[in-house]
């Protein structure tokens, strides 16, 4: 069959988007798909990972047995890799390396989303910390065992640039850390594949990066208003929200408040990714960016919210955290997750045959501190529902999430 001819879904890139056929490649060489781009093949070798299917049983903000329709880690990655794919296809970047970044962003997060992360961190403290971006980036280049020839899943350099640097760069120029030092695990694998950590990600990067932000904007107001801890009332003063309600309730003065909350995510939606748009549009002019190393030396983010609205969307937060995050409900069933991943890793160090047979094996190579790693990887792929049962398994009374 002639592979001649093949279309692969795209209109033709803007000069400064990455180019799938000019990719700086994997760090095992492969030959490549004759259907399929480099980063389609990434996206989809993300998308069959055993860390991707993990995500169902993962944590966004409320644990995942206190309700079926809230959002966990799976389902707050397709809502972001959706955004992150809207906001590439409007500035013709390539759609699949920002759906990929979108995929993969989440990947090394713990059981009970940062308060499992928090609490193995501080386990970790002697050790290295933990960080679950650089987790995320072990999982795809070391602990994901699916392939004859490597470890990882081999990705392109443009995905695990994206990965590690969809926040911004991550060193000066000189190599220091901009905001913290930069975890081992990232240091040892850009050692082997230059990442270029002071330069800017990828607008595609920068994309899902915009589109996470979003995403968890518009869906905690949606799962804090269906479990009750936020209300309508509530959000009336909140910037924003508070003028869609407003619009909403005007044009629709009778709708009930189920159908409103809806009205109100969806419009929140649209207006920030408009927004993005716009102001990106706005940057790319000012830049004038011709190359992807454009877009790395630019030395600023291109791909982000006008200076308005960043503003609201930080009196947003404000309000989420106090509201939401750190209502006393939420916190006090984070105590107890908190204290599940401490048990959990204490016992574990403590004792490796506690831990899965392939698991233990790899405890009696190395030190103190390889082992702490070891045991923190093991825990940091744990589904909250896995936690509990293993929590269950060891300890006489597990914590009650309800």
């Amino acid at each position: 069959m002639s592979m001649q001819g093949i279309g692969f879904g795209y209109r033709e890139r803007a000069p400064y988007a990455c180019d799938p056929e000019k990719s700086r490649g994997r760090l095992v060489p492969e030959t490549e798909s004759p259907t399929r781009t480099v980063f389609q093949r990434d996206r989809d070798r993300i998308i069959h990972s055993t860390a991707f299917r993990r995500l169902k049983h993962k944590t966004q903000v409320f644990i995942a047995h206190e309700g079926d329709h809230y959002r966990t880690r799976l389902t707050h990655t397709i809502e972001v890799a959706q955004i992150a794919r809207a906001l590439a296809r409007s500035m013709r970047l390539d759609e699949d390396l920002a759906e990929a970044i979108a995929l993969v962003h989440d990947f090394g997060h713990t059981p009970f989303g940062h308060t499992g992360e928090d609490a193995l961190n501080e386990k970790m403290h002697d050790f290295g910390g933990f960080d679950h971006n650089a987790q995320s980036l072990r999982i795809v280049t070391n602990l994901e065992k699916r392939y004859a020839e490597f470890d990882g899943l081999n990705l392109t350099w443009e995905t695990l640039e994206g990965l590690v640097k969809h926040n911004g760069p991550l060193t000066d120029t000189l190599g220091n850390g901009l905001k913290h030092p930069v975890p081992a695990a990232i240091l040892e694998y850009n050692a082997q594949h230059d990442l270029e950590l002071a330069r800017f990600a990828s607008l595609e990067a920068q994309c899902a990066a915009i589109a996470d932000d979003i995403a968890y904007n518009a869906h905690d107001i949606d799962d804090g208003l269906r479990s009750g801890l936020l209300t309508l009332e509530a959000l009336e003063a909140v910037p924003i929200i508070g003028d869609i309600l407003h619009a909403v309730r005007q044009k629709y003065p009778t709708l009930d408040d189920v159908r409103t909350s809806h009205e109100i995510v969806r419009r929140q939606i649209t207006i920030m990714v408009e927004d993005v748009i716009r102001a990106a549009q706005a940057n790319l002019e000012t830049v004038k960016p011709q190359t992807v190393d454009d877009i790395h030396g630019a030395g600023r983010t291109i791909v982000g919210f006008s200076a308005p609205l960043r503003e609201q969307e930080k009196m947003l937060k404000a309000f989420l955290y106090k509201n939401l995050y750190f209502h006393d409900n939420v916190v006090r069933v984070r105590k107890s997750a908190d204290r599940i991943v401490r048990e959990l890793f204490d016992a574990y160090l403590a004792d490796a045959q506690c831990m899965p047979e392939g698991w233990r094996e790899s405890e009696k190579q190395g030190d103190l501190a390889a082992r702490a790693r070891l045991v923190a990887d093991f825990l940091a792929g744990m589904t909250d529902t896995y936690a509990v049962r293993e929590h269950r398994r060891l300890f006489d009374h597990t914590p009650d999430l309800a």
